[in-house]
């Protein structure tokens, strides 16, 4: 009986995928984790703008670069939530703060991972874990549905397990929602539990293991006006101030709403319109 088990075991071993292998990190500064199989795709150019373009989010930009420098210099930092209003630059601050802090410190690596990779970070965490860099993993637009179980894989890098969580690794996510969950959710489990206050504590407690929660709030429309005047002054797009504002109102009241995201698509137009070409 053990020849043909021994048989069955090397065959399954030889089928197994080869263990990932930690990529050269000095030949980039980002990268995408990907599952099955595990690989670290190296990103040659990061989709970024500059952090002083950001504007009306100075409380949260200033708290997560005081963060990140700390991190970068070793010292000890916090996971970070970036949630609230669509479109305000939770993400875009992320990629931003990196940039900065990364010509500084070039140890500074990111790596983007996907919602539905979270249960391989196990994996991800033992390739950075004994690397020299130091490392940001970004997940963008976290959130979880019913029976979701990705949350659980997130405790890994939030809490540590029994390892303890990777000195060199800090967490930034970003999402709509402060408790990662609908609230609609949150309440149908609250009246159905048999134990109301137990039945969601464990999916709602996951954002408080975010040191830092960073909201993110609708701009006003001078905070509006202003970020597209940034754009133009950053990539020379010349315009009369009295002919953007009326346009820009205009841009802002066929979509809606008023955000970071709906000045950026303003300003691409205004580009394209006025023959200016950019990289972003």
């Amino acid at each position: 009986m053990s020849d043909p088990l021994e048989r069955i075991a090397a065959a399954l071993e030889r089928l197994r995928p080869p263990a990932a292998q930690a990529p050269d990190f000095s030949g980039a500064t980002a990268f995408v984790w990907q599952a099955d199989p595990d690989m670290l795709i190296p990103v040659p150019e990061v989709n970024r703008v500059a952090v002083d373009l950001l504007v009306g989010i100075d409380r949260s930009r200033d708290t997560l670069l005081a963060n990140t420098r700390q991190f970068a210099d070793g010292m000890p930092a916090n996971n970070a939530l970036l949630w609230g209003a669509r479109g305000m630059g939770k993400s875009s601050l992320v990629k931003a703060i990196h940039g900065a802090v990364q010509a500084e410190f070039k140890d500074l690596k990111i790596i983007e991972i996907q919602r539905e990779d979270l249960p391989s970070i196990n994996r991800l965490l033992t390739l950075l874990r004994h690397a020299s860099e130091r490392f940001i993993l970004f997940c963008d637009d976290l959130s979880f549905s019913h029976d979701d179980a990705h949350y659980k894989s997130l405790k890994a890098v939030l809490d540590g397990g029994i390892e303890g969580r990777p000195e060199n690794v800090v967490l930034y996510a970003t999402s709509n929602r402060r408790h990662l969950m609908p609230r609609d959710m949150i309440e149908n489990e609250r009246q159905s539990g048999i134990n109301p206050s137990e039945a969601v504590e464990e999916k709602v407690s996951l954002s408080d293991r975010f040191g830092l929660w960073l909201g993110f709030h609708p701009c006003t429309q001078d905070e509006y006006l202003d970020m597209i005047s940034g754009y133009c002054a950053a990539h020379g797009v010349k315009i009369d101030p009295d002919e953007m504002r009326a346009e820009a109102i205009e841009w802002q009241a066929t979509r809606g709403s008023r955000s970071g995201r709906v000045a950026w698509q303003y300003f691409i137009d205004l580009a394209g319109r006025k023959g200016v070409t950019f990289k972003g």
